[in-house]
């Protein structure tokens, strides 16, 4: 608990600062105070809660599992065959030159305001970290290790399986430290731009009305489920790394 107690204590001091210089300014619709904030998710948490954050997370989740299986599988790939590497690499680069808030209005005209047209967006944030950092943690491992393990008889599937995916995992986590916060942006951006629900269509909506802290509302859940899925994938990572630890 002690380690976390500077961080507990910026945030502190952080959110003191900005209710008072909410407060000196005066002007809510501009810069609303963090209790005004807390205020307004609590008067509209019924909409909050039962319709816009069942509709951000199910993007959020639909997004990831995709992301993840396409990136993982593609990372694999990639690391088992150079031709591959070299083929589809460059793409995954040339893919993150691409502004997504250019591409979203067509994805809306593809698919229209279903879910699909925020998964899309949400797809395309996060897969470009899930592949490369899952492929370099599967040519992380030595070359010398892996000629010892070929040395002991070791089998290409038991070199893969004992060798190169424990030592990917950590990357893999890594890549998934980086990629959930990216997928409630991405989520948002997409429902921002086009959707009928969802905490990023909510907060658009709560612009229209000058409504500065029903702006906010949303964007404070947003944070706060980034911040629970960070913590949850560090939580399953000292879970199944341990043997880190020992090394």
């Amino acid at each position: 608990m002690k380690k976390y107690i500077p961080a507990i204590s910026t945030g502190a001091i952080f959110l003191i600062v900005w209710e008072v210089v909410a407060i000196l300014i005066d002007a809510m619709y501009i810069l609303p105070s963090p209790s005004s904030i807390v205020k307004k998710i609590w008067e509209l948490r019924d909409i909050l809660f039962t319709v816009h954050l069942p509709a951000t997370f199910s993007v959020i989740m639909i997004g990831m599992a995709i992301s993840i299986a396409l990136g993982v599988a593609l990372a694999m790939l990639m690391s088992m065959h150079p031709v591959i590497e070299r083929a589809f690499y460059p793409l995954l680069v040339a893919s993150q030159t691409i502004p997504i808030t250019a591409l979203a209005p067509l994805f809306v005209l593809w698919f229209g305001y279903t879910i699909w047209s925020k998964v899309l967006v949400t797809v395309l944030i996060t897969f470009f970290p899930i592949a490369v950092n899952v492929y370099d943690g599967f040519r992380s491992t030595k070359r010398e290790t892996e000629e010892l393990f070929v040395t002991f008889g070791a089998s290409k599937k038991d070199i893969f399986l004992k060798l190169r995916l424990p030592s990917a995992l950590p990357y893999f986590f890594s890549a998934l430290k980086i990629a959930m916060p990216l997928s409630v942006i991405g989520a948002a951006i997409g429902e921002w731009l086009g959707a009928q629900s969802g905490l990023g269509y909510f907060s658009k909506r709560m612009m229209t009305q000058l409504d500065g802290a029903g702006v906010f509302a949303p964007i404070v859940l947003l944070s706060v489920i980034a911040i629970i899925f960070v913590l949850i994938v560090s939580l399953i990572e000292k879970k199944t790394t341990r043997w880190r630890k020992e090394v």
